[in-house]
């Protein structure tokens, strides 16, 4: 195939920005990025039929993000919403979605095995992944693979663990910020072995708010058996005090009132650790297997402070799992399988006094849920790419994919309190379904057309399906008077059209996607969970990136979209067909300027927006949007030292990191005020 230019050159300009790093020519050097996501091996963009963005391990660097959205607004069509401390939303060609589908839809991995399995995801689980320590991050949009499964619906983000380098080095930072932040990192690689650690202590922004935060990965590189063997362990804890929505018509306004903490007994504990060893070999007979046996253990604890009666859930999961994949001439054959045992239960220490008399008397304190469920995947897929001329490559791809689970309920059936006494006005709030099977057996193809133009040019066209099987909670974790959960995969068709290329100092990469989501599940207004949402997706989005000196260098990445509903669910009293769903900003994106002053210097100012959306499926109440200015500087002061500063929110602006509408009232997670950061590092 011609050689093409990389998806994101920005990748490339921000290692051309780096201290010491090459500028980028004046000609506009033609550079092979190198993927991972797109078929869990390394491959050149030029065999990639799709959109997949890169943030680099030098631009991650440069952000020293303090949460994972800091870092994703550089990817056009993705918006992490930031809540409290490390709690976010996903956004990625969708709307900002919640409950179990804000984390279903979306596949989160670390070196492509999921953060968490299939069922028994989190909204909030790319707190779980060392991205503050990341090699680099790789999103891909849409159902754009058959290489993976349940939850890559509207798309993947993999954090890449580092390398194992060849030389030996130590690394020893430390970071100073507002309300007494503070985080230390540490890097050493010695050998065949590299260990990345850090922590975090955070005072929080808001009254009686803040975190603790420790992650680790171990990484070892070798042989094994006549396989390249690269071993990976990876541990995170994080223990949180949050602090909850601020309610009324632009309250984040009031400086007073956004430090202001409704909740100062809410809570998080979340403890994780992941293993895997990826198996490498070339066969004799030809071609290449890779084989990746891994595990994960996850345990959450937190307080619901966002619902009556503040329950305490605890969940998690513990799962054994082997991803396998054979790659021969342009075949890719694979079979991926999976056995997790998970939990939930969700006790609430004290009676419900406040609201309604129904709410008083359907919330009783004591155990409300208490559950396990055994789950099994496995899934077989191949991929086959046709090279119809030196210029036009057909690939040709399928998934099939079962997830079971087998449900036991620990507590009595039914609506009952949890000692059997009735509960008033007909019934306790929440019901517990009787032990139970359920199997759930989805088939997703996609197709894709790519063609080079020239050297430098590459447009493609994809048609692709993606799904989700339902989350164990929207079977079993049901309300009011529901006794099974009807329910079905949620299914999304997408059809993509993009182009990428280069023209001398510019790099630009344009994609244009219609997508129909069919059977969303959600919660209706009767608290049943039921699948007849429909909703429609389209979208524009275009990453440029412009080298205006060999020093000065510049990315903009921008996304237009809108995200509407197709039919009339009854998520609200009034007909919604054709609104905008709620938290889906039609404008969104950001932009940056680089300078490289000298060799060892370096100075970025960005700008981020975030455009208009509304906070409820009827479009009554709208959020205006903002826009927000963060300049960061870096320099080394010797060979082994170097230091760094950055201001976020450079001009002070009040905003809303989301904005919703609940309970008769506009919510707030608010923005921090303008935010200095400081850090040494020593390179041995």
């Amino acid at each position: 195939m011609k050689p093409t230019l990389p998806v994101l050159v920005a990748a490339h300009l921000f290692s051309a920005g780096s201290l010491g790093a090459e500028p980028m020519s004046s000609a506009g050097k033609q550079i092979e990025e190198v993927i991972v996501s797109a078929s869990r091996i390394s491959q050149p963009t030029s065999e990639i039929s799709s959109n997949v963005a890169r943030i680099s391990g030098d631009t991650l660097n440069l952000i020293s993000h303090t949460h994972i959205n800091e870092a994703l607004q550089r990817v056009s069509g993705a918006w992490i919403s930031r809540g409290n401390g490390q709690e976010h939303l996903t956004a990625l060609r969708s709307p900002v979605l919640t409950g179990a589908g804000g984390c279903g839809a979306f596949l989160m991995a670390q070196d492509g095995i999921p953060l968490r399995a299939s069922g028994f995801c989190n909204v909030n689980e790319l707190f779980d992944a060392n991205s503050e320590q990341a090699g680099a991050i790789e999103v891909i949009k849409g159902p754009a693979s058959a290489l993976y499964g349940s939850n890559a619906m509207h798309g993947l983000i993999n954090i890449l663990t580092p390398s194992v380098e060849t030389e030996d080095r130590l690394s020893i930072g430390a970071e100073f910020g507002p309300h007494d932040y503070f985080r230390t990192k540490f890097t050493a690689n010695y050998a065949d072995l590299r260990v990345d650690l850090n922590g975090t202590s955070d005072g929080g922004y808001k009254n009686d708010s803040g975190y603790d935060q420790q992650k680790a990965t171990i990484k070892y590189a070798g042989e094994m058996g006549g396989f390249g063997a690269i071993a990976t362990l990876g541990f995170s804890n994080l223990n949180q005090e949050t602090a909850g929505f601020i309610s009324g018509a632009d309250s984040y306004r009031d400086s007073e009132a956004g430090k202001q903490n409704p909740n100062p007994e809410a809570f998080r504990d979340s403890q994780t650790v992941r293993g895997n060893i990826r198996l490498q070999r070339a066969l004799d007979s030809g071609g290449e297997i890779v084989v990746t046996p891994y595990f994960r253990d996850t345990d959450m604890t937190f307080l619901q402070h966002f619902l009556p009666g503040q329950a305490i859930e605890k969940n998690g999961h513990t799962s054994f799992g082997i991803q396998s994949a054979w790659y021969v001439d342009r075949w890719i054959v694979g079979l991926d399988a999976e056995n997790t045992r998970g939990q939930l239960s969700e006790f609430q220490p004290n009676p419900t006094v406040s609201g309604s008399a129904f709410l008083v008397n359907t919330i009783p304190s004591g155990a409300h849920y208490d559950y396990d469920v055994d789950a099994n995947t496995w899934a077989v897929f191949a991929q086959y790419q046709l090279p119809v001329s030196d210029s036009i490559l057909l690939t040709f791809g399928g998934r099939y994919e079962s997830v079971s689970y087998d449900y036991d309920n620990k507590l009595l059936d039914g609506r009952t309190k949890d000692d059997g006494t009735a509960c008033g006005f007909g019934g306790c709030r929440f019901s517990r379904p009787s032990d139970r099977e359920d199997t759930f057996r989805n088939f997703s193809p996609k197709i894709s057309f790519s063609q080079f133009l020239n050297d430098t040019t590459q447009w493609y066209l994809q048609l692709s399906r993606g799904f989700r099987a339902p989350q164990a909670t929207e079977l079993y974790r049901l309300q009011n008077t529901q006794v099974v959960s009807d329910i079905d995969s949620e299914e999304l068709d997408s059809l993509e059209i993009g182009i990428r290329g280069n023209l001398d100092r510019l790099g630009y990469d344009l994609a244009i996607y219609r997508m129909n989501k069919d059977n969303f599940i959600f919660r209706d207004s009767s608290r049943t969970n039921v699948d007849n949402g429909k909703t429609e997706h389209q979208g524009v989005e275009l990453g440029l990136q412009f080298a205006f000196t060999d020093s000065i260098t510049s990315e903009f990445n921008w996304s237009y979209a809108i995200h509407q509903y197709a039919n009339n669910p009854p998520l609200a009293t009034t007909p919604i067909d054709g609104n905008d769903i709620d938290t889906a900003p039609r404008n969104f994106g950001s932009a940056n300027i680089m300078w490289q002053y000298s060799e060892s210097g370096l100075v970025e100012l960005e700008w981020t927006h975030l455009g208009k959306y509304f906070e409820d499926p009827q479009n009554l109440n709208p959020y205006e949007g903002h826009d927000l200015l963060n300049i960061r500087w870096g320099m080394d002061v010797s060979q082994t030292w170097r230091v760094a500063a950055r201001v976020i929110n450079l001009t002070d602006k009040a905003y809303a990191e989301r904005a919703d509408f609940a309970f008769g009232s506009d919510r707030y997670f608010v923005g921090e005020p303008r935010s200095f950061y400081f850090s040494v590092t020593g390179n041995f």
